[in-house]
């Protein structure tokens, strides 16, 4: 007995190998640091929040201290009476950012596939890194400290830095197609955390010359990179004369249509060296609309599902380090350092899930699993002892069954909905779709720093890590009804597999 096509595995490297050029190559290095330049900037803010909070209040002084005058000279930069107030105020720069980030990423998904994406993404990476060079360095060297200005440039900030993301993941689905496309995005969104392994490396290393030159470097080397993608990224393989991916390579008809009716039968499959008639790909396809993607099967729940999970990833992004160097009183450039090990458990996750999630040829079961030990992992680390090496373990686990399904969420099913049977007739909805899923996550993610820091201040760290225990679980409720029914196509491709044998 015949599968069906659907159900004939094949390799997920067969595809990806075969059509592999230097091409792709350098469109995934470029994308990949690209993105990670502009978290490496991301993450030089939450890197020096204590140094920054230091520079915002008064110094503890003995009350035998002569008062130092003239007042306004030694307390112009002091915007805060205290720490607590300044560490709110931060976390209101944090939750600004990601509400202006979320915006621009409906907004920028929209004009990355009405536009060049090369275009887009180099133009928000060079005007990012000018923005926090204003924000950090500037304003540090003039002395000049206004609690409206930095709200304005952090909002400035968030639009310019959602450009990355849609285009990026959008350039990465042109080049390569769904065979291996878990394991490849799996791999290449560690580009996130690659970046704040960066960042945090970086602001750890000038920190001690102060937290203007953390950030001074970071927007450098952004601009740098912008100024590469700008001349050196191919957004698609047709700009070098290669064949556009279809919108499902499994099971694609047209090509096989479009192949000669007499050849050789046993020359490769995968060849594409053959002639192809006028069709559909001669014509530029159209972008969809917002509420097109929107009504695409598994965006909305994806979405929601990504809000949850977002919040506490960059919990653990903003708020990390702070939290080390507060609860344990551990030096801030050891903290930035520690804070490392949960990046490298999101690598490593992303890229493991991804794999299983290639072989199974299903998602929602990998995140599913990946959730619940995650809830363990949080329920652990927020029990962490005052140990360095115990620390970074927990936090690496963490990291594992947290960054590694946020990752998977936010690039590889994100490309996998922008391409799914229903949009065949526009492949230009990656980066809407894309936008849409990060939009979402964003604002949820926006929410969540501001709950955070009234959370700590209020009650403490340990509800903290309960409210984290409760967005990790609210992820998998949302995308329980994908969950279900992957599940019950996986045993019926078994059962159909057990009857063909």
């Amino acid at each position: 007995m015949a599968l069906p096509g659907s159900l004939r595995r094949q390799p997920a490297s067969r595809g990806l190998v075969s059509h592999c050029t230097h091409h792709h190559i350098v469109v995934f290095l470029l994308t990949f640091f690209s993105y990670s330049l502009l978290h490496a900037s991301r993450k030089t803010f939450s890197n020096v929040k204590v140094s920054i909070s230091s520079q915002w209040t008064p110094s503890c002084l003995n009350s035998t201290a002569p008062e130092l005058r003239p007042y306004e000279l030694w307390n112009s930069s002091h915007l805060f009476p205290n720490a607590e107030e300044a560490t709110l105020f931060l976390g209101t720069l944090d939750t600004i950012f990601l509400f202006s980030y979320a915006v621009g990423l409906f907004v920028s998904g929209i004009v990355g596939d009405r536009l060049n994406l090369r275009w887009v993404l180099s133009f928000g990476m060079c005007s990012s890194a000018l923005v926090v060079f204003f924000f950090g360095t500037l304003t540090e060297w003039l002395h000049f400290y206004n609690k409206w200005f930095y709200c304005c440039l952090w909002i400035v900030n968030g639009l310019l830095q959602s450009t990355g993301w849609p285009c990026v993941v959008a350039v990465m689905g042109n080049w390569f197609g769904k065979a291996g496309r878990g394991f490849v995005f799996g791999l290449w969104s560690a580009c996130a955390s690659v970046g704040n392994i960066l960042g945090a490396f970086l602001a750890s290393c000038v920190l001690k010359y102060g937290y203007e030159y953390a950030f001074l470097v970071t927007a450098s080397v952004q601009f740098a990179g912008g100024v590469i993608v700008f001349f050196g990224l191919l957004t698609s393989p047709k700009e070098v004369g290669l064949p556009e991916l279809g919108a499902d390579e499994d099971n694609s008809v047209e090509e096989d249509a479009n192949r000669p009716l007499m050849g050789n039968d046993d020359a490769d499959d995968d060849d594409r060296n053959y002639s192809i008639q006028a069709t559909d790909h001669d014509n530029q396809p159209k972008a969809i609309g917002f509420f097109q993607a929107c009504c695409l099967p598994g965006v909305v729940l994806y979405s929601l599902a990504y809000a949850c999970l977002k919040m506490v990833n960059y919990s653990f992004f903003f708020w990390l380090p702070f939290y080390l160097s507060n609860n344990f009183g551990w030096k801030e450039a050891e903290a930035d350092q520690l804070s490392i090990w949960y990046d490298v458990g999101g690598i490593i996750g992303g890229t493991i899930q991804g794999l299983i999630s290639d072989v199974l040829q299903k998602r929602a079961p990998v995140l599913a699993i990946s959730l619940l030990f995650a809830v363990a992992s949080l329920f652990g680390y927020s029990r962490s002892p005052d140990s360095k090496p115990i620390n970074a373990v927990i936090m690496a686990i963490t990291g594992f069954f947290i960054g590694g399904p946020s990752n998977m969420i936010s690039s590889a099913i994100s490309a996998d909905l922008g391409r799914q049977d229903l949009v065949k007739g526009s492949s230009e909805a990656l980066a809407t779709v894309t936008g849409i899923v990060d939009g979402t996550g964003s604002i949820g993610a926006a929410v969540g720093q501001y709950l955070v820091s009234l959370i700590q201040e209020n009650l403490g760290w340990m509800w903290v890590f309960y409210f984290f225990i409760l967005m990790t679980s609210s992820t998998v409720l949302f995308i329980s009804p994908l969950i279900v029914r992957e599940i019950k196509l996986l045993l019926h491709e078994r059962r159909l597999r057990m009857l063909a044998e």
